[in-house]
């Protein structure tokens, strides 16, 4: 094969077939005679089909996954090479690129009858694969993509095949006979057993897996149900305590998972203990949903019950639900430390796309240092009120028996938090919750030795940041109350001062619950946990209220009533309606949980006469004022604020047309053209060899 010099003679490949693999295409050997590459081109439209080719590979089934990747923008480069690169994707056999075999070395395999009393070898591991190839989207031609296959063969370092039927090596015996299990199937199965689920349904669901990749047989039928048993066998034998002490047993556990931690911090005499922990899955929901968009923190949870608190960073997904994506197990809030994993953690996502950024992050809890989230993300800060209202209604509940006395006093501490916006005296305010209510001494005394030494910082907290909004609180909220119930079951509070017990459940049963929930909603399988998934927040089960359920009566804007949907017998009835601090009378909100019937009569409120805004709008509407009114005379301080103001409603303005539109194409054709800089437009199209020599005359002319 003839070495090529220039990208230009290397001919696009435009194969007939719908998924095609790398023995579909012409190689061609392009570089020097020192250093060449196998490459081809093919339309860029077409990597995809590609990649599903790659991995229906009969001799060795597997999955691609993106090792590397990097971005350039269009107009970046003045000089370019015909190779360079748009978009740069590094993918890799899915078992590699690391060798989790014994010693790193030797694969997890035994070549003898395994005893069925015998714990099975890891059934699922990377086998060091070194099969990976590179999928350039040409710079100067993007609408085609380079194929560079630097290791064809599914084989390891020392060259012999590492997996797949042709593997000698697979684990148990016939191990030509050994069924495909992706990860995916993998972690599908484990998720299921991991949630209780019968080992009949779960082999069911396994053998429709593997069945994608292998036709049906009795033979992979029995093997699957060996598989099915004998991990359900390890994960039910599985047990947090790798050592009796607690300290000791964390350490054997991050040295096992090193790749689902990516802050580790021992205690010592002048450091506190701090753990991150973030699994693959977890990463890429986090560059998914992340990027360009909000992350919220749940700070302190378990801070009085558990041996050190818990800090979970969230993202909204595609429903808009809390999904979590990073944990983080430490007593310390010093800068320093903040400062260490957050910086740790956002180049961990921009490892995976150089572009990560967010574009807002949310806190409950108003002692939160704020300074590392803004030198970290360098993104806008938003104050949560979910934490402040649930802890307040369910005191209120618990601590007063009149029904009556419970939602006057609810909407009394609604009206201590609507005079920041007001204008209205704090002292004032509290005198005279203080005064109206000095009978109820349960409840004054936990708040006048909880809440009064800090109802300052807190209400500074709420006036100086923006608000969140109802449907990210009740998003919060749900996670919350689903970790609580993990958490905080009877059967483990003796295990509740040890960080290794809390690490476990985090990882298995949460970490599955969530995997499986994503999983069933976008491969629309498992229904029923699909149902109780999209149901799981509050602010869905309001949208499915119909408007007609609702009774607002403009003559007593104090109380809404909302007709129950399973038994139209019962009537709920809503008191304060408008706002946040809004009174139900159903078990749920009781609970001091953010109930579906608030969130549904406070979206009907909205607009109509007589109620008013909700917090979040208030204090949007105190910034715009503030920006409005901070220059005092016609100065370059009145254009900079008028600039902040046109540029920020020209983005809420096309958020709201690009939520309410059916056909995106209609925006895209009405966006504006975007121009290069001069000094790039004047290079755009001109090979690199007669710019690079253009430059060195124009240097040479400057000397």
């Amino acid at each position: 094969m003839e070495i090529v010099e220039s990208i230009e003679e290397i001919p696009v490949q435009n194969p007939q077939i719908e998924d095609f693999s790398w023995a579909d295409l012409t190689w061609t050997k392009f570089g020097t005679s020192e250093h060449h590459d196998e490459v081809a081109l093919i339309p860029y439209s077409r990597v995809d089909e590609f990649i599903i080719g790659e991995c229906s590979n009969a001799e060795c089934p597997t999955r691609f996954h993106i090792e590397r990747g990097r971005k350039r923008s269009r107009g970046s480069l003045k000089e370019y090479k015909s190779d360079e690169y748009l978009e740069y994707r590094l993918y890799w056999c899915s078992f590699g690129p690391e060798n989790y075999g014994e010693g790193g070395g030797v694969l997890p395999s035994r070549k003898y009858r395994l005893n069925t009393r015998n714990r099975a070898a890891r059934p699922q591991s990377m086998r060091g694969c070194t099969c990976h190839f590179v999928v350039k989207r040409l710079y100067a031609r993007p609408s085609l993509a380079l194929l560079i296959y630097n290791e064809r063969r599914h084989v390891n370092k020392a060259g012999f095949v590492c997996h797949g039927p042709l593997d000698r090596d697979a684990i148990g015996p016939g191990a030509k006979k050994i069924p495909y299990i992706c990860n995916e199937i993998q972690q599908q199965t484990m998720s299921m057993i991991y949630l209780g689920i019968p080992e009949e349904n779960v082999l069911e669901k396994h053998i429709e897996g593997i069945q994608r990749y292998c036709g049906s047989d009795a033979t992979v039928d029995s093997l699957a149900s060996q598989y099915v048993h004998k991990l359900g066998m390890i994960i039910k034998r599985s047990t947090h305590e790798l050592d009796l002490d607690d300290q000791a047993s964390i350490k054997i556990w991050a040295e096992r998972n090193k790749k689902s931690i990516f802050f580790y911090q021992e205690s010592s005499e002048t450091d506190q203990f701090m753990l991150g922990i973030q699994t693959e899955w977890q990463l890429q929901q986090l560059v998914r949903f992340g990027h360009c968009s909000l992350v919220a923190a749940d700070l302190t949870f378990g801070i009085k019950r558990l041996k050190y608190p818990l800090c979970t960073l969230l993202v909204f997904d595609s429903r808009h639900h809390a999904l979590p994506v990073a944990w983080i197990i430490s007593r310390s809030y010093l800068k320093s430390d903040v400062t260490k994993w957050m910086k740790i953690l956002l180049q961990r996502a921009q490892s995976i796309d150089p572009g990560f950024k967010i574009n807002g992050f949310i806190i409950d809890d108003a002692a939160t240092e704020i300074d590392p989230i803004r030198d970290t993300f360098c993104c806008p800060i938003l104050f949560s009120l979910w934490r402040v209202r649930r802890s307040w209604l369910r005191n209120v509940v618990k601590k007063c028996d009149s029904l009556e006395v419970q939602r006057d006093l609810f909407k009394c501490l609604g009206e201590l938090v609507y005079s920041i916006w007001d204008g209205v005296d704090t002292k004032k305010a509290l005198e005279r919750l203080t005064q109206d209510f000095v009978d109820q001494t349960a409840f004054m005394q936990y708040f006048t030795s909880t809440w009064l030494p800090k109802i300052g910082m807190w209400l500074s907290a709420m006036k100086s940041l923006p608000l969140a909004s109802q449907e990210a609180c009740g998003a919060i909220e749900a996670y919350h109350i689903k970790l609580k119930v993990k958490l905080f079951d009877d059967t483990h509070l003796g295990a509740l001062q040890r960080v290794d017990w809390l690490v476990h459940k985090l990882t298995t049963e949460l970490h599955s619950s969530y995997w499986l929930d994503r999983y069933a909603d976008e491969s629309d399988s498992f229904q029923n946990v699909k149902e109780e998934y999209i149901a799981s927040t509050s602010w869905h089960r309001a949208s499915e209220i119909p408007e007609s359920a609702v009774t607002l009566d403009e003559s007593n804007v104090l109380v809404a009533k909302v007709q129950s949907q399973r038994d139209s017998d019962v009537t709920r009835v809503v008191w304060n309606p408008g706002s946040e601090f809004a009174f139900c009378d159903c078990a749920w909100s009781l609970q001091g949980n953010l109930c579906k019937h608030i969130i549904k009569v406070n979206t009907m409120c909205e607009n109509r006469k007589g109620y008013g805004d909700s917090m979040s709008l208030r204090s949007f509407k105190e910034k715009l004022r503030n920006i409005k009114m901070k220059p005092m005379d016609d100065s370059i301080a009145l254009d900079l604020s008028m600039a902040l103001t046109l540029q920020m409603f020209d983005q809420i303005k096309q958020l709201v047309r690009l939520s309410g539109t059916n056909d995106i194409s209609n925006i895209v054709n009405d966006l504006p053209v975007k121009w290069g800089c001069k000094k790039g437009r004047t290079t755009i199209g001109i090979p690199a060899s007669i710019a690079a020599f253009t430059k060195k005359r124009i240097q040479k002319r400057k000397r």
